[in-house]
């Protein structure tokens, strides 16, 4: 590809993979990457665990030292919004009146937490979990004896448990199915990690809703929907996340539970791309088109864009992978669990160490 401009939006890890793919493989063109966090891109995995536990310094989740930016020529526009894309122009419009024109345009925009909408969610003590600053907000209140009310038992949640119970906390998970993990493992699995964590102190409900936070100012108890108040002097929300499509669906890009793109991570738009969590994509492995909320989805649907970008197609088809580590235990997930499949267990459950096919 000759000497033009990408640009690209959102400086998570999609983003931050499509930029550095495009050096690596010799693209000597302009390079604009913007970030509406302060941060230069980093891993989002450690923040439910080493990082909320403290024992992961900031710099070591970058995905590339701050230096590597200025030293490829990757311009950074941090704590920066896009507020207007122009398509038929192939330009887009900053804070303050700037435009940026494009050759070529990724949208990584990710997505955001999903929020409490009852009474009393707006409470001091009431936090959410998605980026640095979240965990910064909260970490320093995790400690020996305080009562933490976690709504969701979800990947987040349990990972969050993990931590909060190791240090001394009283923690209570508020899980609105019937079994945490519903929306990513078996039935199973859902009982093995209800069992490694009722173990260690962690109290897990299920079937319940938070119908309200309460307090005067501050928070102080959740109240569920079956009628228990559980104490709390803070809450972490972990109930999934709303793609951010916005921008996509102003320029009037096709939108499918998130930006439809292609195997090449190729909008409907030749040339806008989309990767990450923000969009939908054909898995030629599962024979279905889905939107994955996963790392590996992320860094390789933001490569085999930059591929395509340059001319070099690389097809994204792989199988889906997860892992979360909490205490002791690493679970490292490979493929889609859907309802009515057969479990076959290897190995002892008791033992902690065994595979779920």
């Amino acid at each position: 590809m000759t000497a033009n401009t990408i640009v690209i939006i959102g400086a998570g890890e999609a983003g931050g993979q499509t930029a550095i793919t495009l050096r690596q493989n010799g693209y000597e063109g302009r390079v604009v990457l913007i970030g509406d966090e302060a941060y230069v891109p980093y891993e989002r995995p450690p923040l439910s665990k080493a990082f909320l536990a403290g024992e992961a310094e900031l710099e070591r989740m970058y995905m590339r030292g701050a230096d590597f930016y200025p030293e490829n020529k990757i311009e950074l526009k941090l704590s920066t919004r896009v507020e207007r894309i122009d398509r038929a122009g192939k330009s887009v419009s900053l804070p303050g009146g700037e435009t940026l024109a494009y050759d070529k345009l990724m949208i990584a925009t990710g997505g955001r937490v999903r929020k409490m909408t009852c009474p009393g969610a707006d409470l001091t003590g009431v936090h959410y979990l998605r980026n640095i600053d979240d965990v910064l907000g909260f970490r320093s209140q995790v400690a020996a004896g305080k009562n933490i009310a976690i709504v969701g038992g979800g990947y987040i949640g349990l990972e969050v448990a993990a931590v909060a119970v190791k240090r001394g906390c009283n923690v209570t998970v508020i899980e609105a199915t019937d079994r945490v993990l519903s929306r990513v493992t078996s039935p199973e699995m859902s009982a093995f990690y209800t069992d490694v964590h009722t173990q260690a102190g962690v109290k897990i409900i299920t079937a319940a809703t938070v119908t309200s936070f309460g307090g005067t100012g501050k928070l102080t108890g959740v109240v569920c929907s079956t009628g228990q108040t559980i104490p709390a002097d803070l809450a972490i929300v972990g109930i999934g996340i709303i793609p951010n499509v916005e921008l996509a669906q102003s320029i009037g890009l096709a939108l499918d539970n998130g930006i439809v793109v292609n195997e090449f991570a190729q909008t409907t738009d030749p040339d806008i791309y989309s990767a990450g969590d923000c969009t939908n994509h054909p898995n030629d492995v599962l024979g279905r088109r889905l939107r994955l909320e996963s790392v590996p989805n992320a860094l390789s649907q933001g490569k085999a864009a930059a591929l395509h970008m340059l001319g070099k197609p690389e097809k994204y088809a792989e199988v889906p992978w997860f892992w979360s580590d909490q205490y002791d235990l690493k679970l490292q997930m490979t493929g889609i669990n859907d309802p009515g499949d057969t479990i076959v267990i290897r190995g002892s459950m008791a033992e902690r160490k065994f595979s779920a096919c």
